[in-house]
């Protein structure tokens, strides 16, 4: 018998409404006990992958397979599943205990078991004592919990999250995400949550899918999403990026040497986006750097660690964010941000200063 490599598998789904296609040939593998975050931005298609999941939609080509079963058919209250939305969607008229207790209700499990179940739930979610309370006397990031608690009770074999912070104020998202991610480890349930902010992603996950036009960009640790991109699209929809334009002037085993104007600077070999990847001089391409990555000093030797691509800036505004200082420059007549810990306090609008960074963190792609 053939052993089950991932717990959900999409193969092939197409997804058409009218002229819209809003999945095209996706493929996707959810590996078992990981937390996979579908994400992008509004209409890229990841609500309708999660719900062809959950058995809430059916694609026009292509089926879905949980623990190596083809579910294509199967309705969402045969799948075993537990789903969260944002919208909490708690029984009003039912206490705490009894939104948990109907589907275990349904399940047909005995009464003293669903208190065991229950009060295991609630403990897990820290809402041990609120069993008796309507949802109309619980906060929102109470009645949050509970749908997440009510959704683990019955110890589905996977869990869907469509966007389940996003009614939260930013304080309480930071909370609950932590308790998502915590809870996750902890049971070990295969977990899917869809959301359009890029830090919730990039904090909670194993793994990141971003999404583009009903097609997966890249699939890939937090880390690799953020730092190698595979696609134009990607750096520059997580999180920040300055982009240049310029022609390359040599190539070699270790780096790519690009003129900017009338500056040189340099990318490792191995930092080429798209799908053609093979660079000759002569070829336009368009660089991208996060602001983080730059360093900024008011003398080239003050530029700490790098010895290669230094150039040289005017700062036209500067804020003050509380950890850390935007700087905004003008370098080679085209506006710059960098994002920077430390400040000197001769810096101003009109100041000269160095700007600098390593070969390592640019990203190229051909134009």
């Amino acid at each position: 018998m053939q052993a089950i490599k991932n717990d959900v598998e999409i193969k092939g789904a197409f997804k058409q409404y009218g002229s819209n296609i809003v999945l095209n040939g996706i493929n996707l593998g959810v590996k078992q006990g990981e937390l996979l975050t579908l994400l992008g931005p509004s209409g890229c298609g990841k609500t309708t992958t999660l719900n062809l999941i959950a058995g809430f939609l059916e694609a026009d080509e292509g089926d879905v397979y949980i623990k190596g079963k083809k579910v294509t058919k199967v309705p969402p209250f045969k799948r075993d599943l537990g789903m969260v939305f944002q919208t909490y969607s708690l029984f009003p008229h039912m206490t705490v205990y009894e939104n948990l207790s109907f589907g275990l209700k349904l399940r047909k499990v005995a009464k003293p078991e669903q208190k065991k179940k229950i009060d295991r739930a609630l403990e897990l979610v820290k809402m041990s004592g609120l069993e008796n309370r309507y949802p109309r006397e619980l906060s929102g990031g109470q009645r949050q919990r509970v749908a997440i608690s009510r959704a683990l009770v019955v110890e589905p074999e996977l869990l869907l999250l469509d966007e389940p912070l996003s009614n939260l104020d930013a304080k309480l998202r930071h909370e609950l995400r932590a308790e998502i991610k915590r809870l996750q480890k902890e049971i070990g349930v295969t977990t899917i949550f869809v959301t359009h902010d890029q830090e919730e992603a990039l904090s909670i996950s194993d793994r990141v899918v971003v999404m583009n036009a009903g097609k997966i960009e890249q699939i890939s640790s937090p880390t690799s999403i953020y730092n190698h991109p595979d696609t134009e699209f990607v750096f520059q929809f997580i999180g920040k990026s300055n982009s240049f334009e310029g022609k390359i002037t040599s190539v070699d085993s270790r780096k790519i040497s690009v003129q900017m104007e009338n500056e040189i600077t340099h990318v490792d070999v191995g930092n080429i986006m798209g799908t053609d990847r093979a660079c000759k001089v002569g070829d336009e391409v368009k660089l991208y750097i996060r602001p983080e990555k730059i360093c900024i000093a008011a003398a080239a030797e003050n530029v700490s660690g790098l010895s290669l691509d230094l150039h040289k800036a005017s700062i036209t505004q500067l804020n003050y964010l509380g950890t850390s200082w935007e700087v905004a420059v003008s370098l080679l007549g085209k506006p710059l941000q960098i994002l920077t810990p430390d400040f000197d306090s001769s810096w101003q609008a009109g100041s000269e200063v160095y700007v600098g960074w390593s070969p390592s963190d640019i990203m190229l792609i051909k134009k």
